[in-house]
């Protein structure tokens, strides 16, 4: 028998389904892309520079960094997940120290950071505004089974 998540052990029919955030949507997706980069990155560096940094630190260092952003994805739903998106973008921002080219990766990767987080939670409150709203309309309409512009079954 296959184990069931809290959500679905808890589930019962005609329960909503709980929107989720597209905030956190928009962080992992740039968390993710972000890994991809900077696994590249890592081999980038292996290549490159070889001779100046021993290869087991290149690889150990970058791909456990590649590793730690797949990671942070899972805690972008904790009070401090945010938090630790912005330390990776700093970290991601100064490993141009060890390639010049990774400047302008963290920099173009730390705008679309911020402007995913700052769209994610304007789209988030929106969507709270519509449910609301929602609510309102099917409280105040207890005889209708669906919402406003439904099509009525023949």
């Amino acid at each position: 028998m296959a184990r069931l998540t809290k959500a679905q052990r808890e589930w019962r029919p005609g329960m909503p389904k709980k929107r989720r955030s597209t905030k956190v949507m928009f962080a992992s997706t740039v968390l993710l892309l972000e890994a991809f980069v900077m696994f590249f990155a890592t081999l980038t560096v292996f290549g490159l520079r070889r001779g100046e940094f021993p290869p087991e630190i290149i690889l150990g260092v970058g791909i456990g960094f590649s590793v730690v952003m797949v990671v942070a994805c899972a805690f972008l739903t904790r009070p401090w997940g945010i938090g630790l998106g912005w330390i990776l973008q700093v970290v991601l921002l100064l490993t141009g120290i060890f390639e010049p080219a990774m400047f302008l990766v963290g920099v173009l990767f730390g705008l679309a950071w911020w402007y995913g987080i700052r769209s994610g939670i304007r789209l988030d409150r929106e969507a709270a505004q519509r449910e609301r709203e929602q609510a309102e309309w099917e409280a105040a309409h207890p005889d209708q089974d669906a919402g406003p512009g439904a099509q009525s079954q023949p």
